[in-house]
């Protein structure tokens, strides 16, 4: 049977277009790709990007301070949220146009539009046209899940905190997780009066227990009113802003509240199960170590088979996707020891196992120290940070690597690439000390705190 195209991709954010593009302009095969919102997707357009610029901004307000410790004589001003948001929005689009160009020029036939699956190679544009193809690629990423409850439809989203026409005074952050951590940090950095409720024990769950217990701490010294073991029974729209009764007994009105209580894949209403695609828990596309899901000419990358939410993991599995199914080189994704990295105020970077993971799989030691970093001591802050090592007893190999510290993003990075290629604490030891950093204390830590 002659095919419309060899390749359709589902979905015009990281992994889809890294697909498309390679699989055009590298391996030669005839690819198309749907999407029914912006290109660039989740990260470019609704997180990772416009995230990161915003947490440059709340950095400053702590900057000025410490640049008066400094000696430098500031200008006292406020942050103009309207002048920074046109600014961002025009980063966005900019950004947009780049993909454009990247699947034009590699000669990526793109349609804006909702595409469904009808077939095993077929699918349906929401304008009516339908299209066949060799493979199809589902790469629809993920969507903020809203809890239901009375007054929940007052809420934002992370989707929408990029787009307020007005940066609110008092904003109440729903969430643990690492997205309402980070836009609890950013808000509180640009002058907002910010509440976090979280219903767990303690926030960041599955990560390193004293890297976020840290971090829980350094948050609330920098004046985030956090609430554990808190959730919101209902709210509702008073003159004066959103009443909120939480599940504590307390009363409080907010000008905004933001959920960031998780993210579904976007599967309802693609057609999957119909022709033979397995879901599993939340909608997730089931796939195997190929991507490949259970109608063989289907695969499925990214957020949507919620494996590893993370836009460089959509981005390999996309390459991988490539090598296996259009040059001919058999590929499995490598979800193992992956860095990633948190930016709340201070950053935590992290790979491989938390103190608590790899105690229950074999005797290990912990090398941990924290102190107070130079530069923001001797301007007078109390802030703390955090350098720790895993070890294997056994093996001596680095298990996990945890640091809670401005820059922890960038540190982890290249700490990653020694755990990755399997180095043991006396790799480590052998290596010597960039002097005075704080990432130095990751070479120096000579006997353990612990073994377990």
């Amino acid at each position: 049977m002659a095919f419309d195209y060899d390749l359709f991709v589902i979905g015009g954010g990281s992994g889809g277009v890294r697909a498309a593009r390679v699989a055009a302009g590298e391996a030669g095969a005839k690819v198309a790709l749907a999407e029914e919102d912006r290109y660039g997707g989740t990260c470019v357009q609704r997180g990772c990007v416009p995230k990161k610029l915003m947490v440059f901004a709340s950095g400053y307000s702590e900057m000025a301070r410490d640049a008066q410790a400094y000696g430098w004589t500031m200008m006292a001003g406020g942050f103009d949220w309207p002048a920074f948001r046109g600014k961002l929005e025009a980063e966005l689009d900019r950004l947009e146009g780049v993909y454009r160009n990247i699947l034009k020029n590699n000669g990526v036939e793109t349609f804006d539009a909702r595409a469904r699956v009808v077939d095993a190679h077929t699918v349906e544009l929401s304008t009516g046209e339908r299209k066949t193809a060799k493979h199809i690629l589902l790469a629809m990423g993920g969507w903020p899940v809203r809890p239901d409850f009375p007054g929940a439809e007052l809420a934002i989203t992370s989707n929408e905190i990029f787009h307020l026409e007005e940066l609110p005074k008092r904003i109440l952050i729903v969430g643990g997780g690492y997205i309402a951590c980070e836009f609890a940090c950013i808000l509180n950095g640009l002058g907002v009066e910010t509440t976090q409720f979280y219903r767990g024990a303690q926030i960041l769950r599955g990560f390193d227990d004293e890297a976020r217990g840290l971090v829980s701490e350094e948050m609330i010294q920098n004046g985030i009113d956090l609430h554990l073991g808190t959730n919101v029974l209902e709210m509702k729209k008073v003159d004066d802003g959103i009443w909120v009764k939480a599940t504590n007994g307390t009363e409080h009105v907010f000008d905004q509240v933001m959920f960031a209580t998780g993210r579904a894949p976007n599967t309802s209403d693609m057609g999957l199960e119909e022709v033979g695609v397995k879901l599993g828990r939340g909608g997730a596309v089931e796939v195997d170590e190929y991507s490949q899901t259970a109608v063989p000419s289907i695969y499925a990358i990214g957020d949507v088979t919620n494996r590893v939410n993370l836009t460089p993991v959509a981005i390999r599995e996309g390459m991988a996707f490539v090598e296996t199914v259009f040059k001919g080189n058999p590929t499995p994704v490598d979800h193992d020891l992956i860095p990633s990295a948190i930016f709340t105020q201070p950053e935590m970077g992290t790979i491989g196992l938390s103190e608590e993971a790899a105690r229950e799989r074999e005797e290990i030691e912990v090398y941990c120290t924290s102190f107070k970093p130079m530069q923001q001591s001797f301007a007078g802050r109390t802030d703390r940070v955090l350098m720790k090592l895993v070890v294997s007893k056994e093996s001596r190999k680095v298990l996990g690597c945890h640091i809670v510290a401005p820059q922890a993003g960038e540190m982890i990075q290249l700490a990653g690439i020694a755990v990755k290629m399997g180095a043991t604490k006396e790799d480590f030891d052998r290596t010597v000390a960039v002097h005075p950093t704080m990432s130095e204390e990751l070479v120096t830590m000579r006997s353990p705190v612990r073994s377990a």
